[in-house]
């Protein structure tokens, strides 16, 4: 299911700071409101107001005069939002992680446009058929807390000891996007299904319970209430700022490396969106050369546009972070048509 590996670039070289807005053309007379209304996956936006999409929204804001509407959940639970509403849209721009991005597109939920900046973001974080952009990369991750368990653990394995028992929660695969990739790490690590379900069965011994949101894990880790959870790299770097006994980490099967992929937040411009010249321009926004430095500075990301290669303090760390970890491409292809059978594997395995 999952191909090959690809190596991780390192985080270096200059920037020319430049943002620019295009017009687009609108058909509808809603369009004409100076409003535009988000769904997103949850990590981008600050706890304490401090987050990326805070910054950007508020620069969007104060230079078009354009007000964002937000509303945040779960990668799959705001698909599934739009999902209900695609005889009514609410939103314009809709963000979520793989594979709901793709999932997104296929039920029909996403119109084509490509933003300026868009060719300067690698092939493989863009659809082929112009209907999402990655506009933050980001990589799957593991977070313990560093007072109670100053050593994270080094594989899966470690996770199956009695000393984890109600003390290691992972969010729900199917609702969640950081969820649904703990099961697309673990049949890669595991070498495919069955394996992976084999485990997982046994790791649901030590699991607290269901989470339709990863971003209500990190609390509890950083308060001790977890040893372990899953999460994300940006999400969980912009937290630990606020909550200092997070540490990121990445399992690996065994004595092996340690693994991860790359898991971005990919936009769209919704299907019949009710403001969809706003949308266009906020999607420019979002992939301009001065929103996508802000990226590590401020949110604690990967910028999406290869040409965007901050030096700040923060790109360094996450450089770091990724030292010594192989990064696989999944294929997400086979988890788009798959995806409701790997789940109901899952389901059936852990009996939630």
């Amino acid at each position: 299911m999952l191909t090959h590996i690809r190596p991780v670039a390192a985080v270096t070289g200059a920037l020319v700071l430049a943002a620019s807005l295009t017009a687009c053309g609108g058909s509808s007379a809603a369009s004409d409101e100076k409003v535009v209304t988000v769904y997103s996956a949850d990590g981008l936006k600050g706890e304490a107001g401090d987050g990326w999409y805070d910054k950007v929204f508020a620069d969007f804001e104060k230079r078009t005069g354009i007000k964002v509407k937000y509303v945040e959940g779960g990668s799959g639970e705001m698909v599934q939002r739009a999902l209900r509403e695609k005889s009514n849209t609410q939103a314009d721009v809709l963000v979520t992680l793989p594979p709901f991005i793709q999932q997104a597109g296929s039920k029909g939920l996403l119109q084509a446009y490509a933003p300026q900046g868009s060719d300067r973001v690698d092939g493989a974080d863009k659809a082929a058929d112009g209907t999402w952009t990655s506009i933050v990369n980001n990589y799957f991750g593991f977070i313990h807390n560093k007072k109670e368990l100053p050593e994270a653990p080094k594989s899966w394995e470690e996770l199956l000891d009695a000393r984890y028992k109600d003390r290691l929660q992972y969010s729900t695969p199917g609702v969640a996007g950081d969820g649904t990739a703990v099961l697309i790490k673990a049949m890669h690590d595991f070498g495919g299904q069955a394996p992976a379900m084999e485990y997982l069965k046994k790791l649901q011994a030590n699991n607290v319970g269901p989470s339709s949101s990863t971003s209500k894990l990190a609390p509890k880790v950083d308060k001790g209430e977890l040893l372990v959870a899953n999460g994300d790299v940006q999400m969980n770097f912009a937290q630990s700022k606020s909550m200092p006994n997070l540490g990121i980490w990445f399992p690996a099967k065994g004595d092996g490396k340690p693994t991860t992929f790359a898991l971005p937040y990919a936009a769209g411009l919704v299907n019949k969106a009710p403001h969809g010249e706003n949308g266009r321009k906020l999607l420019d926004f979002l992939l301009s050369e001065g929103a996508q430095r802000e990226v590590s500075a401020v949110g604690g990301g990967f910028p999406a546009r290869e040409d965007v290669k901050p030096t700040d303090a923060n790109a360094v760390a996450l450089a770091g972070l990724l030292e010594g970890v192989e990064v696989f491409e999944p294929d997400w292809a086979d988890i788009d048509e798959n995806l409701t059978a790997y789940v109901d594997a899952w389901k059936s395995a852990t009996g939630s």
